[in-house]
């Protein structure tokens, strides 16, 4: 066990000093921060905290129209723009009130066509109103429409009832009860939630990818430069097996801390905050069951793909065939990625179900349906066991690949080659 020890702390303090690891951690942090800044810079480019707020609102041609659109800003309480009247259609005018600073941009409406509804212009410095002007205005002059097609035959309420977008809630059926359930996993189960979801699966397949790629190239470099020969002399290849392993298990969560790390910071960040209220994201909302056992399946999916990994690895005699051996642990992470992600919409479907019980995908898809979906318990306790079970058996398989494969050198083993070698060894 002390030996397994060592080799844990030396596989980590290795990988964690080495410039690749450094300058990978960096760049993916890099890009994760790009990634939470995408909003406020389309924010910004498309207008942002630069959009108008100063029309100016052309009465001639349309006086009605525009009472109607300046009565109903009025009675907005945060509308985000103001508007300003000019009587005449002086575009001399217009343009010096636009340079002096007095309106960023004029509002005018087209000559009407026999009750059909007039073309709106707005000019300004800016070929784009900015995404927060474009959605107010569009909402005030909905209104406007309405009221100019219905010409006083509706009430205020339903002009605004008129103006808003029908939801259309989907609901399933339940034999319990004759009012449905809703069907919109987003909303039932809350968006930070799915959050949590998505992001668990991207770094369930990152840390696949990064840490079983290294954990098979370090057996794989060992093995090529002969030290295993001497390893093998003072640790077990078991030892060797699962303290790479561990090791490995520990750096992932060290780059998962980083990460997290990152986006609480950007998060945090003032002119960031508004981000979380536009898509609805409540830290309270955060159920406690996703996190844990969203965790268990992580941490369970992880030990089953690194035991695939260090066996393969074990195999290989140079690390140029190295990536051919490991693509079918490959695909199969990507299988579970996909499904997992192609999912998100439709947690509690037969594929889902079916994927749940299956070792390789079953930790991905478990997670989809515990942070959106809901899977009955019984479900959730029999994925466990199913994975338990799993990660035992190719736990034992792969240390005895492992035991072998690090001995055998030249090309690769046929299965009736390594069956052989394997014979030789009791576990």
């Amino acid at each position: 066990m002390n030996k397994m020890g060592t080799v844990v702390g030396f596989t980590f303090m290795n990988k964690v000093r080495t410039k690749s690891f450094i300058i990978t951690t960096l760049v993916l942090a890099l890009l994760v921060t790009i990634g939470l800044h995408v909003p406020y810079f389309i924010d910004k480019f498309t207008g942002g905290d630069d959009q108008p707020t100063k029309i100016g609102l052309v009465y001639e041609g349309q006086p009605e129209l525009a009472k109607s659109l300046e009565a109903y800003t009025e009675k907005q309480q945060a509308a985000g723009y103001t508007l300003i009247p000019y009587e005449q259609a002086d575009k001399a005018k217009l343009q010096a009130a636009i340079e002096a600073g007095e309106i960023d941009g004029y509002l005018q409406f087209a000559e009407g066509d026999g009750g059909v509804f007039p073309a709106v212009t707005y000019t300004s410095k800016k070929d784009s109103l900015g995404m927060g002007l474009q959605n107010a205005l569009q909402a005030a002059l909905q209104n406007v429409k309405a009221e100019y097609i219905t010409k006083g035959m509706l009430t205020e309420e339903q002009i605004a009832a008129l103006s808003t977008p029908v939801q259309i809630d989907a609901v399933k059926a339940s034999p319990d009860s004759g009012a449905g359930e809703s069907g919109n996993p987003t909303e039932a189960m809350g968006a930070i939630n799915y959050v949590i979801v998505y992001v668990l699966i991207i770094l369930f397949f990152m840390t696949i990818m990064m840490t079983g790629n290294m954990i098979s190239a370090e057996v794989t470099a060992e093995k090529s430069s002969r030290i295993m020969e001497i390893l093998i002399t003072s640790v077990s290849p078991l030892a060797q097996m699962f303290g790479k392993i561990i090791g490995m298990f520990f750096i992932g969560l060290l780059q998962i801390a980083v990460f997290a790390a990152v986006i609480a910071i950007n998060i945090s960040l003032p002119y960031n905050q508004p981000v979380l209220a536009d898509f609805n994201l409540h830290l309270s909302d955060i159920r406690v069951e996703v996190l844990v056992l969203g965790l268990v399946f992580y941490i369970l999916g992880y030990f089953l793909y690194a035991t695939l990994f260090a066996a393969i690895g074990s195999l290989v005699s140079r690390t140029e065939e190295l990536g051919q051996a490991v693509m079918p642990i490959t695909m199969l992470s990507l299988a579970a990625f996909y499904i997992g992600i192609f999912s998100l919409g439709t947690p509690n479907s037969l594929l889902m179900k079916v994927s749940s019980f299956i070792p390789f995908v079953s930790p991905v898809s478990m997670i989809v349906r515990i942070g959106i979906g809901e899977p009955p318990i019984w479900e959730i306790a029999a994925s466990l066991v199913v994975l338990a079970i799993a990660i035992f058996v190719f736990g034992w398989l792969s240390a005895k690949i492992y035991r072998t494969g690090v001995l055998l050198y030249g090309k690769r083993p046929t299965f009736k080659e390594l069956r052989k070698a394997m014979k030789a060894y009791k576990i």
